[in-house]
């Protein structure tokens, strides 16, 4: 096969699950597809974060100016760079792309949000006209190049069929692939490494760590339902990819009940889950769920929402409540804190649970949706 990837993810210097996505997924189908030819299109945004790219990999770099050039390769430019390129399947692995005529097409929409009716979609963003304008044109975007692609691809079950739902795409044209763990992600049992982090970041020794744009307010009226002793030992340290995150989290941190560390180093991030007395995680919808699978690996027992996927990636190895049930999760937290065995069989669950997941597994599965593309009869 010829398969063209876009792979301008990685030549923008974005961060969030797409990346990842990209970023560990990408280097697993090239290891693995040595019988085929790649063709991977970035641009000049930034560095190309690849290198030391095999004999059967090319790469083609797009030129960038500015945001107006970015549209343009979406619709036109990547198209007919593909085009001359002859591929057999093109792959666009962030939720939208257009393949040239003769070549199948095979998108990565990572969740339903993009494809929702566009009202619903505005109402869950800040209401700035920067903003507006951006989820307009990803729902455009999205929406057109689903109804023309030859399969989707996805991270879970769950958005399978929320994707079928919103989209009336038949179940077979949607397949779901796990993520893998971060190649990065090591647990810190160094005492003098953890200690380092702590004092440089200004954290107690006994916390419990929490993503502080995903449903804080339901930790917080939780934090206040503890155990007076429990509350009185323990903090929460939230971090935040945010400056500004929601007002519970800095409602807390004014009343003395948490820290807040925005944009944390991975490093040090990856250092705060090796040594979290739990990782709270009660997102009101998760396509994936990377953190769960950080936790995991890390040894932070974890406690999660039922929304989303976050069950069917989560396992066995977490204890779940309702993302707005603060009396419940008031109850894990006095277990998990107070119940050493506890932890410690959520601990080993996790790791287990964590071990089931591999970029590896992913890209095979990946390559196989490649070849079943090709034998799909056009729509």
């Amino acid at each position: 096969m010829r398969i063209g990837i876009d792979a301008r993810y990685l030549s923008h210097g974005l961060v969030g699950g797409v990346h990842l996505y990209l970023r560990h997924l990408l280097p697993e189908v090239i290891r693995q597809s040595t019988d085929h030819q790649i063709v991977l299109y970035a641009d000049t945004k930034r560095p190309f974060e690849l290198s030391d790219l095999p004999g059967h990999v090319t790469l083609r770099v797009l030129p960038y100016r500015n945001g107006v050039s970015s549209v343009a390769h979406d619709w036109l430019t990547l198209k007919r760079w593909m085009a001359e390129d002859r591929l057999d399947v093109a792959h666009f692995p962030a939720n939208y792309g257009f393949a040239p005529t003769g070549a199948r097409c095979v998108i990565t929409l990572h969740d339903e949000i993009n494809i929702l009716p566009l009202l619903d979609i505005l109402k869950g963003h800040r209401k700035d006209v920067r903003t507006m304008g951006m989820m307009t044109y990803l729902h455009v975007a999205s929406t057109t190049a689903v109804r023309s692609a030859d399969l989707l691809l996805t991270v879970s079950g769950y958005a399978q069929r929320q994707i079928a739902h919103y989209s009336r795409l038949p179940l077979d044209n949607i397949v779901p692939i796990y993520h893998g763990r971060m190649p990065d992600l090591q647990r810190v049992t160094d005492p003098a490494r953890l200690a380092e982090v702590r004092t440089r970041l200004g954290v107690p020794e006994h916390f419990v760590l929490a993503d502080g744009i995903k449903n804080p307010a339901v930790l917080t009226r939780a934090w206040r339902r503890l155990p007076p002793e429990l509350a009185e030992q323990y903090r929460i340290v939230f971090f935040s990819r945010r400056p500004d995150p929601p007002a519970a989290v800095t409602e807390a941190v004014a009343a003395g009940h948490a820290v807040l560390l925005v944009r944390p180093e991975r490093p040090d991030l990856v250092a705060l889950f090796s040594q979290a007395a739990a990782f709270v995680f009660p997102s009101w919808i998760e396509g994936f769920g990377i953190p769960i699978l950080e936790a995991y690996t890390c040894g932070a027992p974890l406690i999660a929402s039922t929304a989303g996927s976050i069950p069917e990636v989560a396992g066995d190895a977490a204890l779940l409540m309702d993302a707005e049930d603060d009396a419940t999760l008031a109850r894990h937290l006095t277990r998990v804190l107070g119940e050493p065995e506890l932890a410690a069989d959520l601990r080993a669950r996790g790791f287990a649970r964590a071990a089931e997941f591999s970029w590896s597994r992913a890209a095979q599965e990946t390559l196989a949706a490649y070849a079943r593309a090709l034998t799909i009869g056009r729509r």
